[in-house]
C-alpha cells in the first residue's frame, strides 16, 4: 500500500493537482482515468491507421531485385550450374507471363541451370550498375513488349534508354549468349520496335544471338507465336544446358502446370480491402502504374446535346492536396471497375456468393512457393464483388491459357474436350474465328461452357487477366487547373459480330459516375499520371496548327488553356490554328463556348470546324484544310509546329494525304521527297514525331483519345 501511495504522491506531484485524500479511492480514480487515456489513444491510433480517402502512405524505397545473392550465384556457378536470367518488360503483364512460363519449363527440362526471373526496372540502380551486371550475364532471354508508339513499356523504359542512348564504345558482351521474343501488335506501324532494336544493340555490342528474334503478334495469337519461339530455342539450348550422357537421352515431354493461388476465406466480419483502401505512393512518394493515388470525382457531365443519340463525358479528378502533378500534354491512366452487371454474371458463373470475403496466396500454408509463374496477389481480404470489380479482365478474348484451366474444371466431358481443342494447334483456326474474330468475351466463352467452374485460385491465377488501366490525354493545363485532372470520354457502346453489345469499362463507369458537387457519396478511381511528348513548343511564339475532331481535341484544350495562362501572365503568343471536326452543331460540338472564348481572348487565331452530318455532302477536317492551304502553307514554311490528334489509322492518313497536297503544291521536290518518305512511314503510327531540317517544321500526331480504352 505504501508503494501505492508513492505513486500517487508522484502522480499529483507531477500534474499539479489532488486526486484524493483516501488511497483506495485515488486508486480507482487513478486506474478508471488510465484506463479512458489508453483506450483514447487507441481509438486516435486505429482511426490514423485506416485513413482516409486522402491520406497517403509512404512506402520504404523499392529495393533493386537482385534475385539469388551473389555469394549463392558464385556457389551454384561453381558446382557446375549455367545461370539463365530471363529479364521481362511489360505493361499488362503477358510479357511477364511468358518469361515466367519459360523459366517454369527450363528448370523442368534442364536440371543444370538454375534461372533467375528479372523485372527490367527492377535489375539495375543507373546506367554505371547496367553495364556491370550485363557483363557478368553469359546466357539470357528478353521478353519486351511494344508499348503505343514503338515505345518501351515502363518498366523497361530506363534499361531501352540506358542500352540505345549510352556513349558508343567499343563491343563489350562477348560472353553473352541471348535471345529475344517481342509482344507487339502488326496493325501497328512499329510493329515489335522494341525486341528489334534490343536484339540489334546486343549484336552491335558483340553479344551471340542464340535463335532468331521472336515476332509475338497479339492481333492474332500471341501464345502460338511464343510456343512457335520456344521449340526453335529447346534444340540450341540442349546444348548448352545438357552433358554429354544427357544428350543421349530424350527430353521429358514438359505441360505447364496451372496456375493457382492458395485462397483463404475469412468470416463476414472481418474488414475488407474496400473499407480501408489507403493511397500508395512509392519510395519516392511518385505515383505510378503500381502505386495509383486515389482520388474523387469533382465534376461529370454529359458534353453531347439531347438530339444526340451518342454520348461524350467530360469527368474531372479532385487530386487538390495528393501530391499528383501533371503538365499539359500527358496522359493519365485510370482503374476503373467492372459494372454491376458484369460482376454479378461472372460471379454467377462461377457458382460463388458476391458477398464472399477471400484473400489469395502464392505460398502454401507451409510458407514454401507455389511456383513462380504466378503473378503477384491482389490486396486482401476483399469480398468477391469487389475482386472481380477491381481486378478481373472479363470483356476481352481469353488466352488458350485460359481455356486449358476452364477445361481442367469442366465436369462435362464434351465441354472439356472442345474447350482443349480450342487450345491446341489443331484448333488454331476455330480459335481464330470463333473467338479471337468473332470478339467472344471471356464471359461469353464461360457461358457456352456452363459446366467449367474454377476455384477462385485458379480463376484469378490462370483464367481471368488482371484488369489493366486505360489512358486519356488530360484535356486540361495546371496552369489553369493545377489541382484538377479533366479527361474527355467518347462512350464505347455498340454490338459485337455475336450480337452481344460491349460496353467499354472504363467509358462506363466515367458515364455512371457520381460527382461530389452531386453527393458526398461520390466516386472515385485510383490513377496515375504518364508522362508524354506530346507538348506545345518550348517558345510560345512559334505557330502552331492543331488538328483533332471529336475526343481527339483533349488535348489541345488543355494547349488552349495553357496558352491562356501565358497570355493572362503578359507573355506574347504565336499564331494558332484549330481545326475541329464533328457531325452536326445541335448535337456533338463540344465544348463550343469555350472554343469560343479562346478565339475571342486571342488564345486561337482561328478556329475552323467541319460538320460531316450537316450538309449535302460529308465534310472533314481535312477538306477544311484543304481550303486553308494558303494559310497552312505560311505556318509551316515559318517554322510552325503541327499537331494532329485522333484515329491514326484514318484520319491522320487523311490529314497526310492533304498536308501531302499542300506540300506538292506549294514546294519542290527536295521537300516532296522527305514528306513521301517520312511521313507516308509513320502515318498509321499511334504517335510520331518528325522533322523537316529544309523546312525546320515539326510533325507531332499522337493516338485517339483512349486508344487504349476498351
Amino acid at each position: 500500500m505504501a508503494s501505492t501511495a508513492d505513486l500517487i504522491r508522484s502522480i499529483e506531484s507531477t500534474l499539479g493537482v489532488t486526486i484524493s485524500s483516501d488511497p483506495n479511492l485515488s486508486l480507482i480514480i487513478l486506474s478508471t482515468s488510465l484506463a479512458l487515456i489508453l483506450g483514447f489513444a487507441l481509438i486516435l491510433w486505429r482511426r490514423s491507421s485506416d485513413g482516409g480517402a486522402n491520406s497517403k502512405v509512404i512506402l520504404p524505397p523499392k529495393p533493386v531485385d537482385t534475385g539469388v545473392e551473389d555469394d549463392d550465384e558464385l556457389e551454384l556457378i561453381a558446382s557446375g550450374k549455367i545461370k539463365v536470367t530471363l529479364f521481362f518488360g511489360t505493361q499488362t503483364g503477358t510479357a511477364e507471363g511468358f518469361a515466367k512460363a519459360l523459366a517454369e519449363e527450363i528448370k523442368a527440362r534442364y536440371e543444370k541451370a538454375f534461372v533467375k526471373v528479372v523485372d527490367l526496372d527492377d535489375y539495375a540502380a543507373d546506367d554505371e550498375q547496367h553495364e556491370e551486371k550485363l557483363k557478368k550475364e553469359t546466357l539470357a532471354f528478353f521478353m519486351v513488349a511494344t508499348y503505343g508508339d514503338g515505345e518501351p513499356t515502363d518498366n523497361a523504359a530506363r534499361f531501352y534508354k540506358w542500352l540505345t542512348e549510352g556513349d558508343e564504345k567499343e563491343p563489350w558482351l562477348q560472353q553473352l549468349t541471348y535471345g529475344v521474343f517481342g509482344l507487339g501488335n502488326r496493325q501497328y506501324e512499329h510493329f515489335n520496335k522494341i525486341g528489334n532494336v534490343v536484339d540489334e544493340k546486343l549484336i552491335e555490342q558483340g553479344a551471340k544471338r542464340l535463335i532468331p528474334v521472336g515476332l509475338g503478334d497479339d492481333d492474332q495469337c500471341i501464345e502460338d507465336d511464343f510456343s512457335a519461339w520456344k521449340e526453335l530455342l529447346w534444340a540450341e539450348l540442349d546444348k548448352l544446358l545438357r552433358d554429354a550422357d544427357d544428350a543421349k537421352t530424350a527430353s521429358t515431354p514438359y505441360t505447364a502446370a496451372i496456375s493457382e493461388y492458395r485462397v483463404v476465406l475469412h468470416d463476414s466480419g472481418v474488414t475488407s480491402l474496400e473499407n480501408k483502401h489507403n493511397n500508395l505512393a512509392n519510395g519516392n512518394a511518385v505515383y505510378d502504374i503500381h502505386h495509383p493515388c486515389r482520388v474523387q470525382v469533382a465534376v461529370q457531365r454529359e458534353l453531347h446535346k439531347l438530339e444526340s443519340d451518342r454520348s461524350c463525358i467530360h469527368l474531372e479528378f479532385d487530386v487538390a492536396g495528393t501530391g499528383v502533378t501533371y503538365e499539359t500534354g500527358d496522359h493519365v491512366g485510370v482503374y476503373a471497375e467492372n459494372c454491376d452487371g458484369t460482376v454479378e454474371e461472372a460471379v454467377k458463373l462461377l457458382g460463388q456468393s458476391l458477398d464472399l470475403v477471400f484473400s489469395i496466396h502464392t505460398d502454401a500454408e507451409d510458407g514454401s512457393s507455389l511456383g513462380g509463374s504466378l503473378p503477384p496477389p491482389f490486396p486482401g481480404p476483399c469480398t468477391l464483388r469487389t475482386a472481380v470489380a477491381q481486378y478481373a479482365d472479363l470483356l476481352n478474348p481469353p488466352r488458350k491459357a485460359a481455356l486449358l484451366a476452364l477445361a481442367a474444371h469442366a465436369s462435362e466431358s464434351s465441354e472439356k474436350e472442345k474447350l482443349k481443342y480450342l487450345a491446341s494447334p489443331e484448333g488454331k483456326d476455330e480459335y481464330s474465328a470463333w473467338i479471337v474474330a468473332s470478339q467472344r468475351s471471356l464471359l461469353e466463352v464461360m457461358s457456352e461452357f456452363p459446366s467449367a467452374k474454377p476455384p477462385l485460385g485458379v480463376f484469378f491465377a490462370a483464367v481471368a487477366p488482371r484488369l489493366q488501366p486505360r489512358y486519356y490525354s488530360i484535356s486540361s493545363s495546371p496552369r489553369l487547373f493545377p489541382d484538377r485532372v479533366h479527361v474527355t470520354c467518347a462512350l464505347v457502346y455498340g454490338p459485337t459480330p455475336t450480337g452481344r453489345i460491349h460496353k467499354g469499362v472504363c467509358s462506363t463507369w466515367m458515364k455512371n459516375a457520381v460527382p461530389s458537387d452531386k453527393s458526398r457519396d461520390c466516386s472515385w478511381a485510383p490513377i496515375f499520371i504518364r508522362p508524354s511528348n506530346f507538348k506545345l513548343p518550348t517558345d510560345p511564339s512559334v505557330p502552331i496548327i492543331m488538328v483533332g475532331p471529336g475526343t481527339g481535341l483533349a488535348p489541345f484544350r488543355g494547349f488552349l488553356q495553357e496558352r491562356l495562362g501565358l497570355k493572362r501572365e503578359g507573355v506574347q503568343l504565336g499564331p494558332a490554328v484549330l481545326f475541329f471536326g464533328c457531325r452536326n452543331r445541335r448535337m456533338d460540338f463540344i465544348y463550343e463556348d469555350e472554343l469560343n472564348m479562346y478565339v475571342e481572348e486571342g488564345v486561337v487565331s482561328e478556329l475552323v470546324v467541319a460538320f460531316s452530318r450537316e450538309g449535302s455532302q460529308k465534310e472533314y477536317v481535312q477538306h477544311k484544310m484543304t481550303q486553308k492551304a494558303g494559310d497552312l502553307w505560311n505556318m509551316i514554311s515559318s517554322g510552325g509546329y503541327l499537331y494532329v490528334c485522333g484515329d491514326a489509322k484514318g484520319m491522320a492518313r487523311d490529314v497526310h494525304r492533304t498536308l501531302h497536297n499542300i506540300v506538292q503544291e506549294q514546294e519542290g521536290e527536295a521537300v516532296k521527297a522527305w514528306w513521301s518518305h517520312e511521313i507516308t512511314k509513320e502515318a498509321i503510327a499511334s504517335f510520331w514525331t518528325s522533322y523537316c531540317p529544309t523546312l525546320g517544321v515539326w510533325m507531332v500526331v499522337c493516338g485517339p483519345n483512349g486508344e487504349y480504352e476498351d
